[in-house]
Order: structure tokens, then sequence, then C-alpha cells
């Protein structure tokens, strides 16, 4: 380990994230909503810390070791959730808030503690849009972008950052062409979000933010009634094509792209496997909304937005759901525990893990039916080693322990069961929106399980390994 090294590129990612605030101070100035001295004092104070670092650890040797990687990727989410969380301090949130608020949007999962999000400034609306935004692709990817203009090597944390099939080929032979190549289909998802958005009848600025985090499958918005507020069917059409191209593999974004070969989407395994399924739960909730005596039950577009949003693990809303039948609302969150493709920004456990071991339970099961048969664990036309197996079900182990453990302390906490459950599957799973007390927004509970909550989202948006390892004795001895 190097701890100059390591803090010297904290100092460069900090200085970076700090020029983020120019936007909102842009947006204050703009709407004169009195929330400039905000942005102000934050930039000011964030920048000095990454230029103080800087100062210190000049002229250090900058070779980064796959330790680093692990260390450098952890703490910097932390320290940018606690640098992001300096604006809701400062307008009037208390701490807890402020830093759930921060790693929520960073992590892109969409709690908030706000009950009042219309009344607050458009440059703090913007802000909160912004942090997903960031937080979507993952900002240090967008750094790597850059450190090798600067000296610093970035490949192992790429490797650490994007776990699954995104780590284990580099799009491009250098690292920062495939940085840059992500970002740029990344931003032109965004824009081309914002256009529809505006043709649909949003305003500028609601268009602009609410691209933001539809491509950052985040679920943040301007408004109390989320995408509901502005009663569009073509609005919400546009929120479900966005939402679904962002929870598909970049990997096959690249190649469309950038390749030229569309079909690519056609013949991937997991995006099949992902559609299966979604359309799988959507056909359950139209059966199960139509068996129902409510009254009012959804429309066809309604669960289907929702069904998007909830497998995409976006969480925006069209409808109010607390009158939606339990079991319905239950079968939704099931969708978000499966999650969306690897190499996407959705979270969950991801399609990819899922597929494997259903494949590899049915593989166990025919040996067993046929002892001298040989069975091959096949996903498409790949054969998947053993190894890899084994290595899904031992992340789905510790992702069940995980919840457990986080479940039990949020229950400690007085929250009831079915709040608690779904709090800790939608920050778990990055999702937002869980159900009873949670449905709408977080400010309802303790302080202790926000700060559980907070971890969780930490833990989803890592995937869990890349911080539960960097807390085993082993990973710290020599």
């Amino acid at each position: 380990m190097n701890p100059k090294s390591i803090i010297n590129l904290f100092s460069v990612l900090v200085l970076f994230f700090s020029f983020s605030y120019v936007f909102p101070i842009i947006v204050s100035i703009i709407f004169k909503d009195g929330a400039l001295d905000i942005f102000i004092k934050t930039f000011l104070t964030v920048s000095s810390i990454g230029v103080l670092g800087l100062l210190v650890t000049r002229n250090i040797k900058k070779d980064l070791s796959q330790k680093d990687g692990f260390v450098i990727i952890v703490m910097f989410w932390l320290i940018l959730s606690i640098a992001g969380s300096v604006p809701f301090y400062l307008s009037g949130m208390s701490v807890m808030d402020s830093f759930f608020e921060s790693m929520s949007g960073i992590t892109t999962t969409g709690a908030t503690v706000i009950s009042q999000i219309d009344t607050l400034p458009e440059s703090i609306l913007f802000y909160r849009q912004l942090l997903q935004w960031m937080g979507g692709m993952g900002l240090i990817v967008l750094a790597i972008a850059v450190m090798p203009l600067l000296g610093i090597g970035g490949g192992q944390i790429y490797k650490t950052e994007i776990p699954g099939a995104m780590g284990e080929q580099r799009l491009t032979p250098r690292i920062k062409e495939t940085a840059q190549a992500l970002w740029l289909i990344y931003l032109g998802l965004t824009i081309a979000c914002s256009l529809f958005y505006f043709l649909g009848g949003m305003s500028i600025f609601d268009a602009i933010a609410h691209s933001m985090s539809t491509v950052a499958i985040g679920g943040f918005s301007t408004h109390n009634e989320s995408i509901g507020y502005f009663n569009s069917n073509f609005i919400e059409i546009v929120c479900i094509f966005f939402m679904l191209l962002s929870a598909i593999s970049f990997t096959l974004h690249y190649f469309s792209f950038y390749k030229r070969k569309p079909l690519k989407y056609f013949y991937d395994p997991e995006l099949k496997f992902f559609i299966s399924v979604l359309l799988l739960i959507f056909f359950f909730a139209i059966l199960i909304s139509r068996l129902n005596s409510a009254e009012n039950p959804p429309n066809i577009l309604e669960i289907a937005f929702h069904s998007v949003s909830m497998v995409t693990t976006t969480g925006f809303s069209v409808a109010e759901t607390n009158n939606w039948p339990m079991s319905l609302s239950f079968l939704l969150l099931v969708g978000a525990f499966i999650g969306s493709c690897s190499g996407s920004v959705g979270g969950g456990v991801k399609s990819w893990r899922v597929m494997i071991m259903l494949n590899h339970s049915y593989s166990n099961i025919m040996k067993i039916i046929h002892p001298n048969s040989v069975i091959s664990l096949k996903i498409g036309t790949r054969n998947v080693d053993d190894q890899v197996a084994t290595s899904v079900w031992g992340f789905f182990s510790i992702y069940v322990m995980s919840f457990i453990v986080l479940l039990f302390a949020v229950l400690i906490s007085g929250l009831d069961f079915e709040s608690a459950f779904s709090a800790v599957g939608a920050c778990l799973n990055n999702l937002g929106p869980g159900l009873g007390v949670v449905s709408e927004n977080y400010s309802g509970i303790s302080s202790f399980a926000k700060g559980v909550l907070a971890f969780a989202m930490l833990l989803g948006r890592l995937e869990i390994f890349t911080l539960l390892v960097i807390l085993t004795p082993m990973f710290w001895s020599k």
C-alpha cells in the first residue's frame, strides 16, 4: 500500500468533483433562488481540500496496486458522499439526513428524506439530479479518462469499479479510450432523453433534470409526484424506453454505436433473459391487478411503467401505489432483486448472475437424474466454468447473509417488518422507494436506520465484494 499515492489520487478526484458545484451555481444565478451562497461556500471548501492534498503529496511515486484500487474505490465513495452532503447540510438538513440524501444520490438509489420536494430551490433540485447522473456510470470511470494526462495509471481501479462482464474486458485497447467511449454513450443518451422529454411538454429545466436521473437509473425527481406529475402518456413511454436502454449492458451499446453491430442486441443471452423476466413480471402484475377486486385497478401503462421502473431499479412512479394489492407491490420488489444487466448503471443481483444460478441448478438436477451424463454449463453459446458458477453462488450467499444482517439492524430501530424488509431491499438493490412507511420517503425512520440503509446503498453500489473485502483482516496483512 502507498498511502501518499492514495491521498494524492483522492485529492485529484475531490478537486475534480468540486467543479460539479459550478452547475448548480449557474442554475441558482439563472433562477435567483437564494441558494447561491450555499454552493459557493461548498465549492470553495471542497476545492481547497483537494488543492491542499495535492500540495502535501506532490512529487511522490504514483504507482497503484490492486489493493490500493480497492481502498480508493470504497473510500472515495464515502468521501464523495460526505462532500456531496455539504449543500444539503447548509440548506438546513441534519447531518444524517444530508449524508443519506447524498449517498442515495451518488449511488443512484433514489431514496429520499425530503417530503416536500417541490418547495426546494431550483439549484438544490438540479444538484440532486446531478449527483445521480455522476454516480450513474461511476465518477471514478470519468476520472480515469483524464488520469493518463496526469501521469496516474487507472487500470486497476477500472477493474475494481465495474464488476461482471464489463470488468473482464476492455472495449478499446487503452483504458482512457474505454472510459471516454462509455461516457460519450452515456452523455448521448442523456441529451436524447432530455430532447424527447422537452418535446413531451416538460420545461427545459425539468427535461434536463429528469433525463439525468432517467439515464442514471436513479429515480430522483423535481416533484413529489415523480413522473406522474406531468400526467403524460408520451413522457411515460419515453421514460420507459430510456430506462430500458440504461438497464442494458453498455458493452452492447458500444458495439452498436461504435462498431456498427446492432444485431448484438438480438443475440445477447443476458438481454434475452432480462426482457423475459420483465415480460413475465408484467404478465403476472396484470393478472394480479385484474383478479383483485379494487374499484380503480391500475391501467396497462401504469403497470408497464412500474414494472420497468422496478426491475431496472430506477424507482420512478406515475401512480399512487399504496392502494395497490400487496401481492402486486411485492412482485415488483422481487423484480428489483433480480435487477438489470451487467455493465449497465442499474442495481440488483444482476441478470447474468441469476442466469448462471438457474442454469447451474438445472445442470445439477440433470446430473442427479442422469448420473453418467456429461452436462456442461452454458450461457448462450459460451461455456461457463464451474469456478465461475461457484463464485456466483458465493456472491449470492453473502448477499443473502448481508440482507439478513441489515434487516435485523433496521428491525432493531423499531421499524415494522414490511417497511424494514422493503427498505433494505430497496437500498441494497439501489432501487429507492419501498413499501409501508418508506413508500414515499424515508423521513419518518430513525437516524440509526438511515445510517444502516446508507451503508446498504454503498454495499449494493459496490456489489458487496468490493466493500467487504477491505473489511477482512487478510486484506490488511502484508
